[in-house]
């Protein structure tokens, strides 16, 4: 009995073996690119008879938290990982990620510049571009033509705000300004981050001392909350590009400064009720037009605990090849690729013809600048966040500090004043100085 019991375990041990080998385990974001990834999977694995893939799909702020964890533990959970900018080159350097090895028909060298740079150390490609962005000024092009309001290509803040005066109707449904406000170093900071940038500011000095009670910081976050407290949604503090995308869908926003990734959803006549009234702009800049607008992807990674790495490399580059970006075209037309990573993208005709963004897009991502967005000299790179591994836990205090001012539980000062602390304590404790 005992010998028929152990065999039995013993076979059902090699049958949950067999099951999950060829299995690669991805994990990604809640988003409609990957989601639209997802569905398109069986492609991949027809081409690839043997390897199966299983989704983990989390909200952007559990998805870091997992990922991080992670990989820092060398937990191997995952095969594949979504993971961005700010992580790539860090991860990168401390040899948490496989460098990626393509071949010629993927043609990295189609890959925007702004891109492949970002997710590259010392010349080496560590994470492949999914979908990049940089962020831009969307509006409704009806709401402003009736207020008499028009946009310079590269409007101020000030030209903002005297817009979204103008065409702030709350009593007709509609807000002058949306913006993010929930608290999360990628969520209501990276916004903010580009703002106070584009007032003159920046998140550390040369000596990595931060500067978050500087003049910049005061004026822009004390510009933002009375931009969004006079014309803006109610419970803003809440909101990040979720749920913006909703209320602007819905036809609730006169403007909206986000990713550009967001417009292929708002011109979408399946998705949008104004699909045919949105106009472009780029980001919006007060005292310098460095760093007013970010640069991200959404990206691909190996890490260097997976078991699987040559099937997790064919996936990635299923994923983020040309011809991934063809079959998304041929599913549901153009106007729904994956978008700001490769030059041949933005060559199409059809895809220009499609996607009425496309040149306010990459005009945004092209002058984007990680290695100098910020008008005073900064040790660090990055456009709205800064690489460095004490970054996410200082962005997601400050975050939390933001989004108080913006819903009046704190003032400006109080909240700026508890993230410089809040900072200055992180830094020493990494021992970037005394």
């Amino acid at each position: 009995m005992k010998l028929k019991a152990s065999v039995s375990l013993v076979l059902g041990l090699t049958a949950a073996v067999a099951a999950s080998a060829g299995e690669i385990v991805v994990a990604t974001v809640n988003n409609g690119h990957m989601i639209e990834m997802q569905k398109l999977t069986p492609e991949f694995e027809k081409a690839n008879p043997g390897v199966k893939v299983k989704w983990v799909t989390l909200e952007e702020g559990v998805l870091r938290q997992r990922v991080t964890t992670d990989i820092a533990t060398k937990g191997g959970q995952f095969d594949v990982m979504t993971i961005g900018m700010y992580e790539t080159p860090i991860w990168g350097k401390k040899g948490w990620l496989n460098e990626l090895k393509t071949d010629a028909a993927y043609d990295v060298d189609d890959l925007l510049p702004a891109m492949r740079n970002g997710l590259s150390v010392e010349g080496k490609l560590y994470a492949a571009p999914f979908y990049g962005e940089s962020s831009m000024l969307m509006y409704r092009k009806d709401l402003a033509d009736k207020a008499g309001v028009k946009f310079a290509e590269r409007p101020t803040w000030n030209d903002v705000r005297d817009a979204a005066a103008k065409m702030h109707d709350p009593k007709a449904g509609v807000y002058g300004i949306c913006l993010r406000g929930k608290p999360g170093w990628g969520d209501n900071m990276a916004f903010i981050t580009t703002m106070v940038n584009s007032f003159g500011g920046q998140w550390f000095d040369m000596g990595w001392k931060p500067q978050l009670e500087s003049k910049p910081w005061q004026e822009a976050i004390t510009f933002y909350v009375d931009l969004l407290k006079k014309y803006g949604p109610p419970g803003s503090s809440a909101n990040s590009f979720n749920e913006i995308l909703a209320l602007y869908n819905e036809g609730k926003c006169a403007m909206w400064i986000d990713a550009t990734i967001a417009a292929s959803f708002i011109t979408d006549p399946k998705q949008s009720k104004v699909a045919n009234k949105v106009a472009f702009a780029q980001g919006p800049y007060s005292a310098t037009q460095k760093g007013a607008n970010w640069l991200w992807a959404w990206a691909l990674a190996i890490p260097a605990g997976t078991k699987n790495a040559a099937d997790a490399q064919k996936f990635i580059t299923w994923a983020t090849s040309k011809e991934y970006i063809q079959l998304v075209a041929k599913t549901n037309g153009w106007g729904h690729v994956p978008t700001g990573t490769r030059k041949s993208t933005y060559a199409n005709p059809e895809f220009l013809k499609a996607a009425v963004f496309a040149e306010a897009e990459k005009k945004a991502i092209d002058s984007a600048n990680p290695n100098d967005s910020t008008l005073p000299k900064s040790p660090y790179v990055g456009v709205q966040f800064a690489a460095i591994p004490e970054f996410q836990a200082i962005g997601i205090a400050v975050g939390q500090q933001m989004s108080a001012a913006l819903s009046g539980k704190t003032s400006v000062a109080a909240a700026l004043k508890a993230s410089q602390q809040v900072a200055d304590r992180e830094m020493r404790k990494g021992g970037y100085y005394k």
